[in-house]
């Protein structure tokens, strides 16, 4: 296989068509090698338009999903961004090169060491793999853990806890995937004040939804 022919075929026929225009985004696709994140088993499915497995039953979400992500996050190099879900961090990567410094959080051990592994390899030092359940926010001690710039959920959610709606600043973004199988939204949330929230719809998807996410009820009285 010709790895960057591949890689071409990617940008052009997936990404690209997907409204991801923006030409430092496309420009990032080629600088953060997605292959050197994928695990040996599934190198071949590096640039194709699917899910890749990984360890604990996790998988990378689509090359689209990620560059649509980075692109409406809008990140800038002042910024720190939360992640939920690092998986094998190939999207904390893709963060890393955009902001200041990027925390991701992984509830399986597993996952968490191959993400770290994975960006050392990378020479990628902003990023911090923390060990932690983030599907309902995340109250870290450390001197990374918020309020933050961006925050963006790898997994989806059945409904968004309130939580991540005061972890983030004023202008701040939250890239989430809402709702339930089969239809899911993916959305940016942006604070633009103490008590108020813009939300704009980008589009349908049904990506994997995070473990012990908060469940709405579904009985009415």
């Amino acid at each position: 296989m010709n790895i960057e022919k591949a890689r071409f075929n990617m940008i052009e026929q997936q990404i690209r068509p997907w409204d991801v225009l923006a030409q430092d985004i496309l420009d990032l696709l080629v600088v953060v090698k997605r292959e050197a994140f994928v695990p040996a088993a599934y190198k071949d499915l590096a640039f194709f338009d699917t899910e890749i497995p990984l360890p604990c039953g996790e998988n990378m979400l689509t090359p689209k999903f990620e560059a649509r992500i980075l692109q409406e996050a809008n990140i800038k190099k002042h910024e720190n961004v939360l992640e939920i879900g690092a998986g094998s961090g190939y999207m904390a990567a893709l963060l890393a090169h955009r902001a200041r410094h990027v925390t991701t959080l992984e509830i399986e051990p597993t996952l968490k060491a191959l993400a770290e592994q994975n960006l050392t390899a990378y020479g990628i030092t902003n990023v911090d793999v923390v060990l932690a359940d983030g599907a309902q926010g995340w109250g870290g001690n450390s001197q990374n853990s918020g309020p933050f710039d961006v925050i963006v959920l790898s997994g989806s959610l059945p409904v968004l806890p309130d939580t991540f709606l005061q972890q983030i600043k004023i202008g701040g973004r939250i890239l989430a995937t809402i709702g339930e199988e089969p239809v899911m939204t993916t959305q940016v949330i942006t604070r633009v004040s103490e008590a108020a929230f813009d939300t704009v719809k980008l589009f349908e998807t049904c990506i994997t939804p995070l473990r012990h996410a908060l469940t709405p009820s579904h009985f009415k009285f």
